[in-house]
């Protein structure tokens, strides 16, 4: 680890946007990335990429998993498999945890329409579960930034969004999009203590993250 830079731990490194999140903070100045994933051969196949890595699983103990984190990203879901256990309370779990390690940020990756879940039939559960994440972030006093995308899509990056406290209609965004936002707010000063939504749009992400 580098003593210069920050270490980031991200939760659900391993997913499609964690991935994404990982790449950005290795090649940052500023930062230094710390997998956390369920597996050992996911644990090898970072390490080999010479990034950070620890072995926790967010239904379980993650005391050690904050241990030498500076900043926290949650990036994790279940993709419906375990709501409740993962996208919920395994949230709260971490952020209770980086809270008693003295972590200086949380950045929580929840959903558009997490600020009324009974809105939506279809992803109702999906987005209680998001909604009780985020709730439970703002309660533990954590310096935090809670990020609120449309519908995740696998397309290039932009790298220019629409930033809104609450957007007026539904919208999609690249996940490479996503993660240099969630990268972007890691900063202290940047949306400190701060909810958004975000879509595909035409400012660009550091821009957009720190309005004038």
């Amino acid at each position: 680890m580098n003593a210069d830079k920050q270490n980031v731990l991200i939760a659900g490194a391993n997913g499609t946007t964690g991935r994404q999140i990982v790449q950005l903070l290795k090649d940052s100045a500023n930062y230094n990335p710390i997998a956390m994933v369920r597996k050992q051969e996911q644990k090898d196949r970072f390490e080999k990429d010479q990034v950070d890595t620890v072995l926790a699983d967010l239904t379980e103990d993650l005391s050690h998993a904050v241990e030498n984190a500076d900043k926290v990203i949650f990036a994790a879901g279940s993709k419906g498999k375990k709501l409740k256990a993962v996208d919920q309370d395994g949230a709260k779990k971490l952020a209770d945890a980086t809270k008693k390690a003295g972590g200086r940020k949380f950045v929580m990756l929840s959903s558009m329409g997490a600020d009324n879940p009974s809105a939506s039939d279809e992803l109702q559960d999906y987005l209680e579960a998001k909604h009780n994440a985020d709730e439970h972030l703002r309660a533990t006093g954590l310096n935090y930034t809670i990020v609120r995308p449309g519908s995740l899509t696998d397309e290039s990056g932009s790298g220019k969004i629409t930033l809104r406290k609450k957007l007026d209609s539904q919208g999609s965004i690249p996940r490479a999009d996503v993660a240099r936002t969630l990268v972007e707010v890691l900063d202290d000063d940047v949306m400190h203590n701060e909810t958004f939504e975000i879509v595909s749009g035409d400012a660009p992400v550091e821009k957009a993250v720190r309005p004038s």
